[in-house]
């Protein structure tokens, strides 16, 4: 039984052999609908329980066919619909019902604690479908989208991300370190990565480069990331947050200074951190990178449940 909960604590051996399975198994449904079944179905019989704390709609739905394409089924649960949200059961108590009646569970909370909290009780794999340090499904997908798009590995690839240091960055940069890539951050000062974060980075001998100029850190790049300035949850004030970013958007200027064949991912909801010319225009690669999300997430629910090939 192995988890998904960070990508910094899961080897770049197994975050390869996942893509790689990842790619295969995409291949082989070119003819195959929708809710069609992977020949092999190798979860057959297998539930995976889900439980949303936070709104989604992509992580929802990717790994609901995620593991229907597996052969298996999905359960999907909302925390006020629990006697755990109520307070009368124990999160402990919780988490030993969910390992009697799944086979694996998929959390995505509003609490880093809740997770490990989970981890510690359960008897099934758990995977964080996100929490406020880290978003590793989001990104291991991304990966698996520049690749796809690129044709070569990302270590070879200049990475940019610009925006705001949150969940979705903090995996990113985690996956610079297992995959070797170059990654530049363009933020306002006050915005960059935390130092827990950087100091991960030094200490696995690796470096990324933190620029307060959105121009610097696209120049040259092969991919520019971004995601929502104000996210849905953010107890910051809103318009004074969007004003710090206002020479930090991503339109055809700043998409200029990158590479003439770069794409622009966007983990969505988008916001008014990227001009429609660019969400909209041939260099955007999100559409793409939203349905990747299933693939991935059917290799990833493999190597937790122990049958990665």
């Amino acid at each position: 039984m192995k988890h998904f909960i960070n990508l910094k604590d899961i080897s770049a051996t197994d975050l390869r052999k996942i893509l790689l399975d990842a790619k295969k198994r995409k291949l082989k449904r070119k003819k195959l609908n929708t809710l069609d079944i992977d020949k092999d179905s190798p979860l057959k019989g297998k539930l995976l329980i889900q439980m949303f704390e936070k709104s989604s709609l992509r992580t929802r739905l990717s790994f609901y066919l995620a593991i229907k394409q597996l052969g298996g089924g999905a359960l999907t649960l909302r925390p006020d619909e629990l006697h755990l949200e109520k307070g009368g059961e124990s999160l402990a108590d919780t988490a030993k019902v969910l390992s009697t009646y799944g086979n694996g569970f998929m959390l995505r909370t509003d609490s880093d604690y809740k997770l490990d909290e989970f981890k510690k009780y359960l008897r099934i794999p758990i995977i964080n479908g996100l929490s406020p340090l880290s978003h590793p499904t989001q990104v291991l997908s991304d990966i698996f989208t520049v690749e796809e798009i690129k044709k070569k590995p990302i270590s070879k690839l200049n990475i940019c991300w610009i925006g705001d240091s949150n969940n979705v960055l903090n995996s990113l940069i985690a996956a610079s370190v297992k995959f070797s890539f170059s990654l530049n951050i363009g933020c306002p000062k006050k915005y960059e990565p935390k130092k827990f974060m950087i100091d991960w980075v030094y200490k696995n001998k690796k470096k990324i480069n933190i620029f307060n100029d959105a121009k610097k850190a696209a120049t040259n790049a092969d991919v520019i990331f971004s995601d929502k300035v104000v996210s849905l949850n953010d107890k910051v004030n809103k318009t004074k947050k969007i004003k710090d970013f206002k020479n930090f958007k991503i339109d055809s200027k700043l998409m200029s200074v990158a590479k003439k064949n770069a794409i622009f991912l966007h983990c969505l909801p988008r916001g008014s951190e990227v001009s429609d010319d660019v969400f909209l225009g041939r260099q955007s690669k999100v559409w793409q990178q939203a349905l990747n999300r299933i693939y991935v997430q059917k290799s990833i629910l493999l190597y937790c449940f122990g049958k990665l090939r």
